[in-house]
């Protein structure tokens, strides 16, 4: 019986059929995705939303994300996680103005965009220079932060040493990559699906083991056993230094303004870029329509922030009774996995965390490969191939990624900061982004001017300090997330001057983006009288406003009805659960009859 297996045997023995399942998914889809690129990078456009939806959803669940949430709870309660919880905005605002606009647009990438909207040669400059930027720098960052995350989850729970573990991650890049290359999204989608629910069904698992511990006695047991503030859903705002040393965990006023004010719409970031884009984007155009584009980005909203963090947030709470001294606050929870977990759950919950880690190194390779071979490889270097020739290019672009990444991880020792240097780096870039789906004006030097600005605004200060002090060290001029409000503004004002003083896009690139893409709003009025549709082709943008609204509603009433109804309060979970399904009716209704 398998109870009678020692643990190591029994947990390699569940890792394997993992990755065998895994592997057979992505294998019998091979032939899908060997057409051509848009059979490779895009599904040939025939994802249905609750494939596309999930797939975003298991690329954002990567195998740091609990251990992230984990840390946040640690160090400032359940309101800790208002550092991505302020980001619904965002991720709604792309669900109803601009999951449409993506299908419309019918490019391979968001990359390719840029030459849709722009013209002459900033835009084809640009391209290339994000098609890089992107697809290998930004990409292969995220994918060493991901890999050293793995491998503190198996040097903790196996006692792996540094020098082997690097072998285990190597490994499995590399059965990552070879799936990801021979089967392409239509693969690594239906794989996504299959990794999603392996991955929440352990978390899940690893959630009802850890408080139902003796030790912690379930939630009642885990509400006695720590001070109240730490289950606050909203953080405590404090307009005095005094009120933050008090014992109460407060978060400075001018830092959640920061976050709730300017974050959102103001920074780029994976997963969560302002307008959408990235992997989010490539997954709105490869649904089968407009519809299964909205329905599926509105999906992963509401299981991103409302269905996820749960789990994860209770074996957070549970660290802080059980590894009260820790020196990590996120090993907590990889030693919760190692400690409590008898055999076979053991191996499940790794065999979990790899669903997540795989998950998400699938989508950075194909999408960073459709970059390199879409918007670099055939625009600027061979132009007229055909397109078998384009989708073995893919493959082997997906594989120098996966070794690009493995060389990463020896020089990577410390990735602590990094998002938010990502974030003040794309701070105000973000507006742009937004905007130049509906204001005819911005250009290519718009874009560019405002991918520059930040990092000087960043920089320079920062620079100008440690010349002054080389004593103090380099470090910020501000801290995160109040240097938001300097960067996010002297971007805004450097990239509306470069608007003005560079010349508009040529009025028929205009006409013929308008034409095919149909932006509404006022910023398109005047193109739009030029436009064979006219303005009867546009969405009103009242009609967006209000479903964006009801959305950021719905996701946050699903939100916190979960969490009153997992610590009890259940008059006021069952409430705000009738609210989200109230709120999902109206929006259904709305959609239906045409007004989203």
């Amino acid at each position: 019986m398998l109870c009678d297996i020692p643990m190591a045997t029994i947990d390699i023995i569940l890792i394997l059929i993992y990755f065998i399942l895994s592997i057979a998914i992505a294998l019998a889809l091979t032939r899908r995705a060997s057409g051509s690129r848009e059979d490779f990078f895009l599904s040939g456009r025939r994802l249905p939303w609750w494939l596309a939806g999930t797939a975003m959803v298991a690329t954002t669940f990567a195998a740091d994300t609990p251990l992230a949430v984990t840390e946040m709870v640690v160090k400032n309660g359940i309101a800790g996680n208002w550092l991505w919880w302020n980001m619904v905005a965002g991720s709604v605002l792309t669900v109803f103005f601009f999951a449409k606009l993506w299908r419309r647009a019918d490019v391979l990438t968001d990359v390719e965009f840029i030459e849709l909207r722009y013209s002459g040669k900033p835009a084809a400059f640009l391209r290339a220079f994000k098609a890089v930027y992107l697809g290998v720098f930004m990409n292969v960052i995220i994918m060493g932060w991901v890999n050293l995350a793995m491998a503190s989850i198996l040097k903790i729970i196996f006692g792996i040493d540094d020098n082997s573990v690097l072998w285990y991650i190597i490994g499995s890049m590399l059965i990552v990559g070879i799936y990801s290359a021979v089967s392409g999204l239509w693969g690594i989608a239906f794989t996504d699906m299959f990794q999603f629910i392996i991955a929440m069904a352990g978390c899940i698992v690893l959630a009802v083991v850890i408080a139902g511990l003796p030790e912690i006695g379930g939630i009642s047991g885990l509400m006695a056993s720590l001070p109240g503030h730490v289950f606050n859903f909203f953080p405590s705002v404090s307009f005095t230094p005094a009120m933050a040393g008090a014992g109460v965990m407060a978060l400075p006023a001018s830092a959640f303004i920061a976050h709730i004010a300017v974050q959102w719409w103001s920074s780029w970031y994976p997963g969560n870029e302002p307008g959408g884009g990235g992997y989010v984007a490539q997954r709105m155009m490869s649904s089968r329509d407009e519809r299964h584009s909205l329905l599926a980005t509105l999906w992963f909203a509401v299981a991103h922030y409302a269905l996820r963090p749960w789990p994860w947030i209770i074996v957070a709470l549970a660290s802080l009774v059980l590894y009260p001294n820790i020196r990590y606050a996120r090993e907590g929870y990889i030693l919760a996995m190692r400690d409590h977990l008898p055999p076979g759950l053991l191996g499940f919950l790794v065999a979990s965390f790899l669903a997540a880690y795989m998950s998400t190194i699938a989508t950075h390779l194909n999408w960073g490969s459709s970059y390199l071979i879409n918007d670099l490889y055939r625009r600027f270097i061979k132009r007229d191939a055909g397109e078998k020739h384009y989708v073995l290019a893919s493959r082997a672009a997906t594989l120098v990624l996966v070794v690009l990444s493995s060389i990463l991880m020896k020089v990577m020792t410390s990735i602590t900061g990094a998002w938010e240097f990502i974030i003040e780096c794309g701070a105000g870039l973000g507006l742009v982004l937004i905007l130049r789906w509906y204001w005819w004006r911005i250009n290519a030097w718009s874009e560019i001017a405002a991918m520059i600005a930040p990092i000087l605004a960043y920089g320079i200060p920062a620079a100008a300090a440690y010349i002054r002090n080389p004593g103090a060290g380099y470090s910020p001029f501000m801290p995160f997330p109040e240097s938001l409000f300097f960067i996010a503004g002297v971007t805004t004002i450097a990239w509306l001057a470069v608007t003005y003083i560079t010349k508009p896009v040529a009025r028929e690139k205009l006409i013929d983006f308008y034409n095919r893409v149909r932006p509404g709003g006022p910023g398109w009025r005047k193109i739009g009288k030029e436009s064979k549709e006219g303005e009867a082709g546009a969405e009103p943008l009242s009609r967006l406003l209000i479903n964006w609204l009801l959305g950021i509603m719905l996701v946050y009433a699903s939100l916190f009805s979960i969490g009153k109804l997992i610590f009890q309060y259940y008059l006021q979970g069952c409430a705000l659960a009738a609210a989200a399904i109230l709120l999902f009716i109206v929006l259904a209704i709305r959609l239906r009859n045409g007004k989203g």
